[in-house]
Formats: structure tokens, C-alpha cells, sequence
């Protein structure tokens, strides 16, 4: 049990998982995550909801959940380092199904109150989310509400925060579009669709439209420029580590503690200035004897690589630490 307005980990999701399959068939449990992978790999937009019945959802939120929660609490971090004193009051999470996006939000700001409603086309979903959030105070009072994706949303003006995690990616070009444009409405957004080259080039076409709406770009982007990385040669993205518990590792065949999640995103916020941002590391760091290369996207040059030696004394020892997606003063 949560104390109150604590920020929700991993573990916290993972224990509120825990017993989501009991009673399922492993074999049911199987054939569900299989079609789900399908879906999520897939290339064909849906136009009905993926997640079709209970055991439908139980098998999601056990094999797509963490990695989810990960990848936006990610994202968001990123988000969060570079405004610390900015706070969503109101946050719509957009096909938020099970809620993965909104426990993130919760664990990114803790305090405070927050209005937070989920938005999704799956009644099961959103009945497993309501009923995973209900042991976790950071999530109480979370609005689950049945919603048509792809049509008129009811995402009121001045909304602090809208995400959309891995929801482009089942939507045609003109929905996609659609959609964007009405999570324009809100300050900020957060976008996050999955590492491939596919799910990068929507992450793109999202970005590109919301700066042209006059949003900044705020992470990963140092800038809010055309993005140096050409669309089909090379795609951007980052890897988020996720702990993979017996459920886990039971719906997705797997023997390894943890997996890495790969993921693109974009986030963007209304701001007529942002403060200044540091280059950001958009490629695992390349540890050799003596050295460090580090591939940076930066504000003025673009992607540059920069090599840090042992003669750079302490920001050697800094490069060694770094990690793929941190910001690198």
C-alpha cells in the first residue's frame, strides 16, 4: 500500500500486476500475447480496439505494461530536467488503455493534485486500469473514461499535459494527424511511439506538426529545428532498462531478469522561451581504452561526435558514466 501522493515505481506496478493472470489459461494467455505482438509490430493500422476482452487485457498489461512505464517515465524525465519547476495540474492521457502513461505522470510529479483522465476505445481496459490504480493513492481519483480515438476528443482547452504512448502507431495518416491536432490543445505534450525506424518516422511527422503549432520542442531535441536524422537512412530513438518479474518473463517466454525497451518520442510545450539545453546523447557511448565516444545531437552543429580523453580529467570520468538519452553539458 502506497503512502499518500508517493510516486509509484516499477516494482509498485509490477506487485499490482502480479495476480492478473491467475485462472487464465497459459495457453489462452499465449495465443493473446501472440496476436498482441502481431498488432504491435504491425505495419496495418486498427480501426476497432485491439484489446478485445479481458483476457485480452490481462495478457497486455503483462507484457506491455512495464515497458510502457518505462520508456514514458523516460521521456518524461527528460522532460523534467530540462523545466524542474514546471507541473501538470491536468493531464489527458490519449488511448491510455491500462494506464501505463499515467502511473509514469504520477511517478515523474508525486506531490500535489492532479486531474488526470484516460481516454480509450477498450472498456476492458480501461476497467483493468481503474482496477490496477485502486491500491495507489498517487492514482486515485484517475477518470477512466470509454472514448472513440480518432474522433472529436474531449480534451478541454488549457489542459496542462496530453500523452500519447503507442497509440500512432494503430491509427491511419489522417487520424494520426487528427489526433496531434487535437492534443495541440494543451500546453505540453509527449508523444512516444516505439524505437523503430517506422515509429520514429511518426514521432517526426507529430513533431513537425506541433512545432508548426507553435510548440518548442523540449526533449529529446536540444532545439526545435529540422531533425538532422533522415527519415528511412537513420532513426532516432532511445532504450529504456525494464526489470521483468515471473509474470513477465511467464507471458513472454523470456529467462532474462530484464529486457531493454526501445522507444522515439517527442516532447513539446507551449513556451515563448525555454531555458537553454545541453547536447543530448543520442547513440549508446562507445567505451575504448583511454577514451569515450559520444554521438551528440546538439543546438548549433547538428550531430556531432565528440571524443573525451583521460587528459579531460573529470569530464572523462563523467563521459564514462553516461548513459545513451542523457542530456551532456
Amino acid at each position: 500500500m502506497h503512502a499518500p501522493h508517493t510516486a509509484p515505481t516499477g516494482e509498485d506496478l509490477r506487485a499490482a500486476l502480479a495476480g492478473l493472470l491467475d485462472g487464465l489459461p497459459p495457453t489462452q494467455a499465449a495465443q493473446a500475447v501472440d496476436r498482441l505482438i502481431a498488432n504491435y509490430r504491425g505495419r496495418v493500422p486498427t480501426h476497432a480496439p485491439v484489446l478485445r476482452d479481458r483476457s485480452d487485457v490481462a495478457a497486455y498489461a503483462a507484457y506491455r505494461m512495464p515497458a510502457t512505464f518505462e520508456a514514458v517515465r523516460s521521456a518524461l524525465a527528460a522532460f523534467h530536467q530540462r523545466l524542474p519547476e514546471w507541473v501538470p495540474a491536468t493531464h489527458v492521457d490519449l488511448g491510455g488503455g491500462t494506464g501505463a502513461a499515467t502511473w509514469a505522470v504520477a511517478a515523474t510529479w508525486p506531490g500535489g493534485e492532479r486531474h488526470t483522465t484516460v481516454l480509450d476505445w477498450a472498456q476492458p481496459a480501461l476497467d483493468l486500469g481503474a482496477e490496477l490504480a485502486r491500491d495507489c493513492p498517487a492514482l486515485a481519483g484517475v477518470d477512466w473514461r470509454r472514448q472513440t480515438i480518432g474522433g472529436e476528443l474531449p480534451i478541454p482547452d488549457g489542459t496542462d499535459l496530453v500523452t500519447v504512448s503507442y497509440v500512432l502507431n494503430e491509427l491511419t495518416e489522417e487520424a494520426r494527424r487528427t489526433l496531434t491536432a487535437q492534443a495541440a490543445r494543451a500546453r505540453a505534450v509527449l508523444i512516444v511511439e516505439p524505437g523503430t525506424p517506422d515509429g520514429y518516422a511518426r514521432v517526426i511527422q507529430a513533431r513537425d506538426q506541433l512545432i508548426a503549432a507553435g510548440f518548442r520542442v523540449v526533449a529529446p531535441c536540444p532545439h526545435s529545428a529540422a531533425c538532422p536524422i533522415v527519415p528511412g537512412a537513420d532513426w532516432c530513438h532511445f532504450s529504456a532498462r525494464v526489470s521483468r518479474s515471473s509474470l513477465h518473463r511467464q507471458v513472454k517466454g523470456g529467462s532474462l531478469a530484464y529486457e531493454d525497451e526501445k522507444f522515439s518520442y517527442v516532447a513539446a510545450v507551449r513556451e515563448e522561451s525555454l531555458p537553454e539545453a545541453a547536447p543530448r546523447i543520442v547513440r549508446r557511448p562507445q567505451i575504448r581504452k583511454g577514451q569515450v565516444l559520444l554521438d551528440l545531437c546538439t543546438p548549433e552543429d547538428g550531430l556531432v561526435r565528440e571524443t573525451v580523453t583521460k587528459r579531460h580529467g573529470e569530464r572523462y570520468r563523467a563521459a564514462r558514466d553516461a548513459d545513451w538519452g542523457d542530456a551532456w553539458a
